[in-house]
């Protein structure tokens, strides 16, 4: 009796841990990536060798063993070996159309001469009949050995029956041949617009250079683009930026008509890349501040804001100080007027619009936080749609110290493109004298402040790639590894703090920090994957570690 007893338990025993050591029941997922060294940008689990992705979402993320059980049917496996993974990066800041339109028309980006660039401008007009327009985008005098823009002279010499306009690389000045300011009706007599400056010579001759709102001048009578035009810059934008690894782009200003053909895209071959949708001030921005936001439930094309411009650029002398340039009699000057703005500002609120605006100088920061600080005083939580409302500056590129922990206490975010500072360290102790520089590219200060910095690349403006922004944040110096002392390496945050910027802060500044940013289950599956580990390896290796793959929404959007 008692023997049976014992051998009954003894049975019960091996059939319960047979039981429990069975394999585990596999789930099939769409795939699977192992053998790889995941950083997640989620301090609760910030490394890992394998995960699987299914219906568009992260549904495991761990060992190689265990990815085993998520390994089956039609899950299809990528063997990652020597590669690394990292949540999706996000451009919060870029102009996806002018993205498309500087691969597709006259590019003078790679110009590292102003011989160079008006050689390339010479032969781009030869090829044109006359009377076309010899449009091109993209040239920076900054480390030009001639260190100056091109001259009315100049572009004369290239073409006198043929109307040039060639936009500086920050989209805040154009200069123009004497044909195109004759066909714009511009003379010694024309008036500077509002926002805007028409540059002069010693005579009181226009010289070509069109700052900010003046350029408008010109632009309203260029031939415009057909729409076919447009849908081919917005479709050669979105894989460019794919193809550098972005799996998000913030478009920072555009017209309506870009968010309808962005939808076309969409539906007829779905979007390689993620959009969020900022629609340019104006009668438009007016109108959709009225409407309110357009929500895509699938996360690929959502516009819930508007873009304001405080003022212009440090390079064109068009951004706002409260002091006057070291190198030239301006203090810059503010495109926005407060009376046409706070009604904008104060419906915002209300009907749940995302405000950024566009802020370089001191004075442009400043007057921007007064007036949010305003607006927010002026609607109380209770009458907006959105209590706190993540709103934005572009750029925060010279801020006071009063005003850095300004943006700590409205809680504005500060989207900031890391490769502007190494840029900007060329020439800005020349502009603006060191003891201003101080106020610069203030990363650390900010983020010990507690604001939260979205980084972005401001493309077209510079090349757009993550490996540029992400080496820029972390070490403040060039490509080439130079750098200035007054140049406040200081400021420089930590590879973590940089890949934030790119990831779950880029995620936050769009209220999207619940459904991606981070690599954690559950959350969109948007991946970037480098040759190299950008967390360790030696700052001058990382524009040599190669863009293997960017996954988006599960689907591998470019593969190398």
């Amino acid at each position: 009796m008692n023997i049976n007893k014992t051998q009954t338990f003894i049975l019960v025993i091996v059939l319960f841990v047979t039981g429990c050591s069975s394999e585990k029941t596999c789930i099939e997922s769409d795939l699977v990536l192992v053998n790889t060294k995941i950083y997640t940008a989620n301090p609760k689990n910030p490394t890992a060798e394998a995960l699987a992705i299914k219906n568009g979402k992260f549904v495991f993320i761990g060992t190689n063993t265990e990815a085993q059980n998520f390994n089956c049917g039609e899950s299809k496996l990528l063997d990652l070996e020597g590669s690394f993974v990292y949540p999706g990066f996000i451009d919060a800041h870029a102009h996806l159309k002018g993205i498309g339109y500087r691969e597709l028309n006259l590019n003078l980006q790679g110009a590292d001469s102003l011989k160079s660039m008006l050689t390339q401008v010479t032969i781009h007009a030869n090829k044109l009949p006359i009377g076309d327009w010899v449009i091109g985008r993209g040239w920076i005098e900054k480390k030009w050995p001639e260190a100056r823009f091109p001259t009315l002279e100049e572009l004369d010499a290239i073409s006198s029956d043929k109307p040039i306009a060639l936009e500086r690389a920050d989209g805040h000045a154009i200069i123009v041949n004497s044909l195109a300011l004759k066909l714009a009706g511009i003379d010694r007599d024309t008036s500077d617009p509002i926002g805007g400056k028409i540059d002069k010579d010693i005579n009181g001759e226009p010289n070509g250079v069109l700052i900010d709102k003046a350029s408008l001048l010109v632009e309203k009578i260029i031939p415009k683009r057909s729409r076919q035009d447009e849908k081919n810059a917005l479709k050669e934008g979105l894989y460019r930026t794919a193809s550098m690894g972005w799996t998000q782009l913030h478009d920072a200003g555009s017209p309506l008509s870009d968010y309808e053909l962005l939808e076309e895209i969409k539906e007829e071959e779905n979007l390689p890349i993620r959009i969020q949708f900022y629609v340019s001030d104006g009668d438009e921005a007016i109108q959709f501040i009225e409407t309110g936001p357009y929500l895509d439930p699938q996360h690929m094309l959502t516009a819930r804001g508007v873009k304001l411009y405080a003022d212009g650029a440090i390079g064109s002398r068009g951004a706002a100080f409260f002091n006057k340039y070291d190198d030239y009699e301006t203090k810059g000057f503010l495109i926005f007027q407060k009376e046409e703005t706070m009604p904008k500002l104060i419906k915002a609120l209300v009907n749940g619009i995302q405000i950024q605006t566009h802020a370089i100088g001191d004075l442009a920061n400043s007057v921007t936080l007064d007036w949010y600080a305003e607006a927010f005083s002026s609607v109380s939580e209770a009458n907006r749609m959105i209590i706190e409302p993540r709103w934005r500056i572009e750029h925060s590129q010279n801020i006071l110290p009063i005003d850095q922990q300004r943006f700590a206490d409205l809680k504005v975010i500060a989207s900031m493109q890391p490769s502007h500072a190494i840029g900007d360290l060329h020439f800005a102790h020349k502009r603006l004298g060191v003891d201003r520089l101080d106020n610069a590219y203030t990363w650390r200060s900010l983020i010990d402040l507690g604001v939260v910095i979205a980084g972005g690349s401001d493309a077209p403006v510079e090349i757009g790639d993550p490996r540029i922004e992400f080496k820029a944040a972390i070490g403040r110096k060039d490509l080439d590894g130079y750098y200035q002392d007054y140049w406040n390496l200081d400021e420089s945050v930590s590879r973590e703090e940089a890949l934030y910027m790119f990831t779950k802060w880029a995620a936050y500044s769009v209220f999207e920090e619940d459904i991606k940013g981070t690599i954690e289950v559950g959350k969109l599956a948007d991946l970037t994957i480098f040759s190299k580990d950008l967390m360790v390896i030696p700052e001058e290796e990382i524009m040599s570690s190669q863009i293997l793959m960017t996954i988006v929404d599960g689907r591998v959007v470019y593969s190398k």
